[in-house]
Formats: C-alpha cells, sequence, structure tokens
C-alpha cells in the first residue's frame, strides 16, 4: 500500500495503522502528486488525500492504475461524489482510526480474493465481489456481543507484534482508539485466555495493569 499525504506525521500514523493489518504492508510513501505517480506502479492499493501541494488528488486519482482509498478531511458532498465517480473505492473521513481502516482493507483483501476465482468471471462473481468491499469482517475471532472484530484483531496484534508487556494506555495510542476502549478489548482477550495480566507498579499513585500475548499462541488470526 501506497500512503500518499502531505503531512509526514499524519503519513506516518496511518502507515502505522496499516501495518497493524495481517496481509498489507506499506510500499511507500509520498507527499506530492509526482511522488505518488512515481510510486503507485509498485502498490496495489493507495491511499490518498485530497489536497497535495502540486495537484489535487482528486485530478491525480484516475491517473493511478492502483485501486485507491481515498483519505481525506474533504467532506463537501461534490468531491466525495467526484472521488467515487472517478473510481476511489472506499472515501475515509480524517481523522480516523486503526479499525475503521483495518475494516476497509480487510474487505479490499476479500474483494480481491473473490476477483481472482479464475480466468472468467460470472454475473453472480462480480456482484459478491463488489458487495463485499462494504461487508463487516467475517471469520474474525469471536469477540464481546457490542465489539467489533477488527478492533478485537488490531488489538490483539498490537500486542502480540510489542513482544513485551504494555497498558492499555499504550495499546490506544498505537491502534488509534481510546484508553477506555482499549481497555475492554483487552480485559475480553484476557477472560479468552489468550493474554496474560499483570500489574505495573510505578513510583507513585495506583498500580496500572499491564498485558502480554500469551505465549504459544499462534496469532490473532488464528481459528
Amino acid at each position: 500500500m501506497l500512503v500518499v499525504d502531505d503531512d509526514f506525521r499524519v503519513a506516518q500514523v496511518h502507515a502505522g495503522f496499516v501495518d497493524l493489518v495481517p496481509g498489507f504492508r506499506v510500499a511507500g510513501r509520498a507527499r506530492t502528486a509526482a511522488d505518488a505517480r512515481d510510486k503507485a506502479a509498485r502498490a496495489d492499493l493507495v491511499l490518498l488525500d485530497v489536497y497535495l501541494p502540486d495537484e489535487s488528488g482528486l485530478d491525480l486519482l484516475p491517473c493511478l492504475s492502483a485501486d485507491v482509498i481515498m483519505a481525506s478531511a474533504v467532506t463537501d458532498p461534490e468531491s466525495v461524489r467526484t472521488a467515487l465517480s472517478r473510481g476511489a473505492l472506499h472515501y475515509l473521513i480524517k481523522p480516523f482510526t486503526a479499525a475503521e481502516l483495518g475494516e476497509r482493507l480487510q474487505a479490499y483483501a476479500r474483494y480481491r480474493s473473490r476477483l481472482s476465482v479464475g480466468d472468467r468471471l460470472t454475473q453472480a462473481d462480480v456482484d459478491r465481489a463488489l458487495g463485499t468491499l462494504h461487508e463487516t469482517a467475517r471469520g474474525a475471532p469471536k469477540v464481546v456481543k457490542g465489539q467489533s472484530p477488527v478492533t478485537s484483531r488490531l488489538v490483539a496484534e498490537a500486542l502480540r507484534r510489542a513482544g513485551e508487556p504494555r497498558s492499555a494506555a499504550e495499546i490506544s495510542e498505537e491502534v488509534g482508539i481510546s484508553r477506555a476502549t482499549a481497555q475492554r478489548y483487552l480485559a475480553s482477550l484476557a477472560q479468552a485466555g489468550r493474554v496474560l495480566v499483570s500489574l505495573r507498579y510505578g513510583s507513585t499513585g495506583r498500580p496500572e495493569h499491564e498485558y502480554l500475548w500469551r505465549p504459544g499462541q499462534s496469532g490473532p488470526l488464528a481459528r
């Protein structure tokens, strides 16, 4: 995936979100339309902002050979319609969370899979592929009612990759969710026996719970 944003800090955050989603990796970053044109050929998917210093992302969009998800703070209906009419698969409004991007990336992976069923596609194949772009994640680990399977995967993946204990505050910052939300998902993973819980004692104040991915677990994507 190519991340295109003129703000390098925002691009860094979004690239971190991509790295949390199994099966995806960042192929590069670009801060201008010209740079994006050069790098897009090496990517399957582009996360594209509207505001770029040398050209609008909306004008760049139809020039890219890769699939595109728009990611912008631009919210007027005309811009959104323009992006979709020029081929964007999704339109994400900034700021968004890792879970929101992860949901769409997993849908994109299912979409690509459905378009790879053979040399020829039936109408039903095409309809199912297009439908998957807006479906919620399937085959995710069971989570507590009211919780998102995608968020659960991202929290679990962040903890597994850390390789050492993490607090809810640290996980919330990495995944892009609130501390309270991270706490709920970590507690659910602990109840399911997937993580170990201990206390972290500081120099002052109450001890803080910390969580460690349980050794021997095959990973958050295990079926």
